[in-house]
């Protein structure tokens, strides 16, 4: 089974999460490929998606959304995944709390008509330079923090329940 990790990124951490959940389908057996979505050429090509973006103003960046809207007719029939990579392991306090609620505000941008089998929604890096002044000042004035907090452990576990998925049917 041929198996299309496709993403798309802003700055860097989303391609981290894309090859370790390929990494994590090879161990099991599956063939992969993992690239950025506005460079795949051929979607048929592939016998299942696991497809991620980071994420800007609670939605998928648009080479993202494109491919999904470009490919509806291929990825209907076929198993697909979705992730996204944002910052909820960021934020501090009392905003924590609404990390978890982003999940299905992502989801419901997303083509309606996309049939998929799960979406997690992962934690990417936070850097200062990745932000506009006012974004910095927003952003530590919400308690945030600066730093990689992408959690192997839960992405390894996530490509592992895909992996089984896949190998059963």
């Amino acid at each position: 089974m041929r198996v299309l990790v496709g993403y798309a990124t802003a700055h860097g951490s989303t391609p981290g999460v894309a090859v370790r959940l390929a990494a994590g389908l090879d161990r099991a057996g599956l063939q992969t490929d993992v690239r950025p979505v506005d460079v795949v050429d051929d979607a048929d090509a592939y016998d299942a998606f696991v497809l991620g973006s980071a994420v800007h103003d609670q939605s998928w960046l648009d080479p993202a959304k494109a491919f999904l809207r470009d490919n509806l007719e291929t990825l209907g029939p076929r198993p697909v995944w979705l992730f996204s990579v944002g910052m909820p392991g960021a934020l501090r306090g009392p905003w924590k709390r609404l990390g978890p609620m982003e999940a299905p505000v992502i989801v419901r941008s997303l083509p309606t008509d996309l049939s998929h089998r799960g979406h997690r929604l992962f934690s990417g890096v936070i850097r200062a330079a990745q932000l506009p002044l006012g974004g910095r000042i927003r952003f530590r004035l919400m308690g945030g923090r600066y730093g990689d907090y992408r959690d192997w452990d839960v992405i390894d576990a996530w490509a592992a329940e895909i992996a089984g998925e896949l190998l059963r049917t």
